[in-house]
């Protein structure tokens, strides 16, 4: 029996792909059938995780030079002979960024334009390459983007901004390529529990993200990978151009929603 959800023989790449999120979607694409590209800047962490999977092929990936994207798609098709997903997972989150990536009055420069190189100019170079052979497989594109690309925030200006921008370049693509066979959405994670995040984040500042969550506990990994999965595969056949928000529900509800909670004994 034919199972849509399926991703059986299809080549895909994940950017980001050693990490907590990209990991889990790798993981869960070559459970479903596919055949998966760890493309990550942090090369032994991508060959640990190609380690673990079937017919996986680690690529080490700088997304701040179009060099090293063109020679990931290139790795690709040299070893797979095709490509039907590209999953732009990855985005500058090194730590020494965070305390940087303020409010617009402090934000220097050279960290809104790194942030804009990887995340934005990145992602954009990968789709330009990938489409020519997504085109002939009528394959698809998922971007990673933020529910910070939806809300104002005291911090991170340069980071959501750069998510923002990539939900536009999401419909652009779906507007100009749809007709030639090829999909184009964004899944937009909240705070997720990976475990970078549990091992430098705060945990008073989570709990204050916890609290605005409608569910009683943060997403995981496996929650984007299961929407990632989803968006990729033939069952989403007739969805593109849409932003899929996997958030817990933090922002979809009233300025206001946890003290009201409080006070109404929720």
């Amino acid at each position: 029996m034919y199972d849509a959800t399926r991703l059986t023989d299809k080549v895909a790449i994940i950017t980001g792909g050693a990490g907590g999120i990209g990991a889990a979607t790798a993981r869960l694409f070559s459970q479903r059938g596919a055949r998966v590209v760890i493309a990550d800047i942090a090369g032994d962490r991508a060959r640990a995780v190609a380690d673990e999977l079937p017919d996986a092929l680690p690529v080490e990936v700088d997304l701040a030079s179009e060099d090293s994207i063109i020679a990931m798609i290139s790795a690709t098709i040299a070893h797979y002979g095709k490509l039907d997903i590209l999953d732009n997972n990855a985005a500058l989150l090194d730590p020494d960024m965070g305390p940087k990536d303020i409010d617009i009055e402090h934000m220097e420069s050279s960290t809104w334009d790194r942030t804009y190189a990887v995340n934005v100019r990145g992602t954009m170079i990968a789709c330009r390459e990938a489409l020519p052979h997504l085109r002939s497989t009528g394959g698809c594109i998922i971007n990673t983007v933020s529910n910070l690309a939806l809300q104002g925030h005291v911090i991170q200006a340069a980071y959501s901004s750069s998510k923002a921008a990539i939900i536009q370049m999401t419909r652009s693509i779906a507007a100009s390529h749809g007709r030639s066979g090829v999909r184009c959405n964004a899944v937009a994670p909240g705070m997720t529990m990976t475990p970078a995040l549990k091992a430098a984040f705060p945990e008073h500042l989570r709990l204050l993200v916890e609290d605005e969550t409608l569910r009683n506990q943060l997403g995981a990994p496996e929650d984007i990978a299961e929407a990632v999965a989803f968006l990729a595969s033939d069952a989403a056949r007739n969805i593109t151009g849409q932003l899929l928000v996997c958030d817990g529900g933090a922002a979809s509800h009233v300025p206001g929603y946890t003290a009201f909670r409080t006070a109404m004994g929720f």
